[in-house]
């Protein structure tokens, strides 16, 4: 039996002598710690008897990788690369088609959720902020974000002109664009909060169906729906943009609230209304519900 920094491997012959050398990794993934300070870069370990099963290993850059099952079944509980448990759990090595993408596997990771959220102080959720043009959407994105950020709390906002600059520049205003606008900007918040972080989406997105698609994705109670209630005339007057002037001159098609609709939410968690203060007094009540909720602690 060989036994390299806390790993037995049964039947193996014992390698050549390594060079001890002080090791101390950044706090990078890749590397495994181990109290007598040796790296397993370019280290491998050679096994005898390759018909019994368990009895050959590599470990290469950190991982533990067989030789391939015709020459050796490796038993092995985990790898030891990039913090993931490797092959692990009732679902491994199960394929799956979903959408356009075949033959993929959900992988594991030995650092979930519940250690993100430990190490962050905070649970990870989607503040989803939904209104007109010129509703005040970003300012109290904005407000809510310095609140969170006073409080050591760590959050990051995706707003819907920010999102369009990068990530979803190949979008225009059609139906289908603002449906898959909508979806894109959902799958990255879900990630968001999935590390942890409290992402604030700041997006029109008028259709109901597209917003309750990103809720449907996320686990319940974890996506929180901000109507901003401000009347369209309120918008228009405001018209930080100058959007709703090129609207009504016909210069931008299917724009919300003139020739393009807007659909109410109809079961949102937090309604503010354009007569509820100034943004960051709309921004403590969201504060006050994510504190009763219990997303401001681990």
């Amino acid at each position: 039996m060989v036994s390299t920094g806390g790993i037995s491997f049964p039947g193996c012959v014992p390698p050549p002598p390594l060079r001890h050398k002080s090791f101390s990794p950044p706090s990078a993934f890749g590397f495994a710690r181990f109290s007598n300070g040796i790296s397993f870069k370019s280290m491998v370990v050679v096994c005898d008897g390759a018909e019994k099963k368990g009895s050959r290993a590599v470990i290469v850059n950190g991982k533990v990788d067989g030789l391939g099952k015709s020459e050796c079944e490796i038993d092995l509980d985990a790898t030891l690369g990039n913090g993931h448990a490797g092959n692990s759990g009732k679902n491994a090595g199960v394929l799956s088609t979903v959408g356009n993408s075949t033959n993929i596997k959900w992988h594991e990771c030995s650092i979930g959720n519940v250690e993100r959220q430990s190490l962050l102080n905070q649970k990870g959720c989607v503040i989803w902020i939904t209104g007109l043009s010129g509703s005040g959407k970003s300012s109290v994105a904005c407000a809510l974000t310095k609140s969170l950020y006073k409080m050591g709390k760590l959050a990051y906002i995706l707003d819907g002109d920010n999102v369009r600059h990068g990530l979803n520049r190949d979008l225009g205003f059609k139906a289908e664009d603002r449906a898959e606008n909508i979806r894109r900007v959902g799958e990255v918040a879900k990630l968001f909060a999935d590390a942890g972080v409290i992402c604030i989406a700041s997006l029109i997105s008028p259709y109901r169906r597209d917003r309750d698609a990103c809720r449907a994705i996320l686990p319940d109670g974890y996506f929180i729906e901000v109507f901003m209630d401000v009347p369209l005339e309120i918008c228009e007057a405001r018209d930080t943009k100058g959007l709703y002037k090129l609207a009504r001159a016909g210069k931008i098609k299917g724009f919300t609230g003139i020739d393009d609709p807007y659909e109410v939410p109809l079961n949102c968690e937090i309604v503010l209304k354009h007569n509820g203060g100034s943004p960051c007094d709309m921004a403590d009540k969201v504060m006050s519900y994510l504190e009763q909720k219990g997303f401001l602690k681990a």
